[in-house]
């Protein structure tokens, strides 16, 4: 098979769009505006946007495989509240695993790990994808929404931490004098860059269209 076609057949196959549809066409951020709160809060400092952005996107992967794991089990009526137990069960995990192992990141994050339970997105994708689809889809599409809303959250502490607080990861970066802009340190700042990324990245989305 020439590489040209090989390419071609591997970027059409139906596991590499399910894969690759969460970090771009149906990005949970700029294509749904899902997940803001968690993202206005966490990411005024970079490990903290990293951490939750990988505790998002282990429980969206394995809470969208056991939903698909069961879809025929779980009785229609109780769906939602089926959900609710198989991510809160990962989401303990994500937060026992950080104090064990990350008690400042812990510290610092509060109640938004917890809070991941509410996140919008692994409700989303469990309604509208694992709950219809196999457990291997279903991972993937867990996963591909899980790294999108990742670098969106890194894309915000990347601004956010350097204007802010002078660091990146708690390294100083900014030179000697830097003034901090205090505002980014907070929600509004972070809602305001937000509304940023939201404009260029639908711009660019509908010229790649």
């Amino acid at each position: 098979m020439p590489k040209k076609q090989f390419k071609r057949s591997f970027r059409q196959s139906k596991w590499f769009k399910v894969l690759t549809a969460g970090m771009w066409n149906d990005h949970p951020t700029f294509c749904m505006v899902l997940g803001i709160c968690s993202m206005l809060a966490v990411t005024n400092r970079m490990d903290n946007a990293i951490a939750m952005g990988l505790g998002v996107t282990f429980c969206t992967a394995f809470s969208s495989l056991f939903v698909s794991f069961f879809r025929n089990a779980i009785p229609g009526r109780v769906r939602m509240l089926a959900y609710m137990v198989i991510i809160s069960t990962f989401v303990i995990c994500v937060d026992r695993y950080l104090k064990a192992y990350f008690p400042p990141i812990s510290e610092q994050m509060g109640p938004y790990v917890g809070l991941i339970i509410t996140n919008c997105i692994l409700m989303g994708r469990a309604e509208a994808f694992a709950i219809k689809n196999g457990p291997w889809l279903s991972f993937l599409d867990g996963f591909g929404c899980g790294a999108g809303y990742t670098f969106m959250l890194a894309l915000m502490a990347l601004v956010r931490e350097p204007m802010g607080f002078g660091t990146i990861l708690g390294y100083r970066i900014m030179p000697h004098g830097w003034m901090n802009w205090s505002i980014l340190t907070i929600a509004p700042g972070a809602f305001f860059l937000l509304g940023v990324y939201l404009w260029i990245f639908r711009t660019i989305m509908k010229k790649t269209e």
